[in-house]
């Protein structure tokens, strides 16, 4: 069973179309295809958007009963498809189950011509499932006879170039049963874990990774004997466990912060004093102090490298899901540096406090 890769992830969403907007405005997402009624996708709308590796599909219901229409009842726009990419899906469908994840969809086969498709579905965490994705032949469809391709501009330039991880809470005394089902079912290992204070919060947390690397979960559970905190908000809100944030990578993250607020995407800010400190906390910095402030840029470094990153402010009315910005120079690690300078942007955040 081989886990090479992210094939894409799926958000359901109130209004596909609006969401659309949204993204490819603000982010520099490209409409690439599109599936409904008219092509056989009954009972919801979707929307497949993409930039450099990333591709995204929107899903909006049309019918009260479709799954869709009641995770969004219950967890709001927000990440329920985590699809991975494999060799054989039918296998991995069959071998995954073996081991103890519970069946969503049997293996089904989408073709046209040379291109041919093989889905299947189990269960991941909470409501989000694993779509199983084997590729044959040319790459040039989505999915066969369901997603109608799109003209898109070759031209444009791609801000965003991969998903890094997917940071995902879980409720208090649930984070070792989740690491557990990911390293006895998906084969994952857990690379990294650490207990994180933030004032009187606390919170633990646990990295699991495919054998191939390329597909990473940051899992985070609320500390309920400290103050309460946003991992405990995300919660509620969310209406149980789910994706807190997706880490998207870029070559440049000054110059794309630049691009991506002027497209009108708003950032958390670190307290001032956080730079003043800065070049002491890490020495030979990547990018000078001045320009990391002026886009408001946190920076860590581990035994490999430095992290540069920054997370957007959550553009959902329930205050859930928000996006990362992050550019690797070497660095294998998360950002434990910055933890709390990203607890109090997001406090400043979600109080209006300056």
């Amino acid at each position: 069973m081989n886990l090479s890769g992210i094939d894409h992830i799926e958000l359901y969403v109130g209004d596909a179309r609006q969401a659309a907007f949204y993204y490819c405005t603000a982010f520099g997402f490209q409409i690439v295809a599109q599936g409904g009624q008219e092509t056989g996708l009954k009972g919801r709308r979707s929307l497949l958007l993409a930039q450099g590796d990333i591709r995204m599909v929107l899903t909006s219901p049309l019918v009260a009963d479709d799954p869709a229409a009641e995770f969004v009842r219950s967890h709001g726009d927000g990440v329920a498809v985590i699809a991975l990419e494999v060799d054989d899906a039918e296998g991995a469908y069959e071998e995954l189950v073996r081991r103890g994840a519970t069946a969503v969809s049997a293996p089904a086969r989408y073709a046209d011509g040379e291109v041919a498709v093989t889905t299947a579905e189990v269960t991941g965490f909470g409501d989000v499932t694993h779509r199983l994705v084997q590729r044959t032949g040319p790459r040039t469809e989505f999915l066969p006879g369901v997603f109608r391709m799109s003209d898109v501009d070759p031209a444009a330039p791609d801000l965003l170039k991969v998903i890094d991880h997917f940071a995902v809470c879980v409720p208090a005394g649930e984070l070792d049963t989740v690491v557990r089902h990911y390293q006895e079912v998906f084969g994952f290992s857990q690379i990294f874990e650490e207990y994180i204070e933030v004032g009187a919060q606390g919170m633990a947390s646990k990295v699991v990774q495919s054998p191939s690397k390329l597909i990473t979960l940051t899992l985070i559970e609320p500390d309920t004997s400290r103050e309460r905190g946003q991992i405990d908000d995300f919660l509620q809100w969310h209406g149980g466990p789910g994706v807190q944030h997706i880490a998207f990578t870029t070559d440049g993250i000054s110059a794309t912060v630049g691009a991506l607020a002027e497209r009108g995407v708003r950032f958390g800010s670190p307290p001032p004093a956080y730079y003043d400190a800065l070049a002491e906390r890490v020495t030979d910095l990547a990018v000078p102090v001045d320009e990391l402030r002026h886009a408001n840029v946190l920076v860590d470094r581990d035994h490999w490298g430095q992290l540069l990153q920054i997370f957007t402010e959550s553009m959902h009315v329930r205050r859930t899901l928000f996006l990362e910005i992050i550019e690797r120079r070497g660095a294998l690690t998360f950002g434990s540096g910055n933890i709390r300078a990203l607890y109090e942007a997001k406090n400043r955040e979600l109080t209006g406090v300056a």
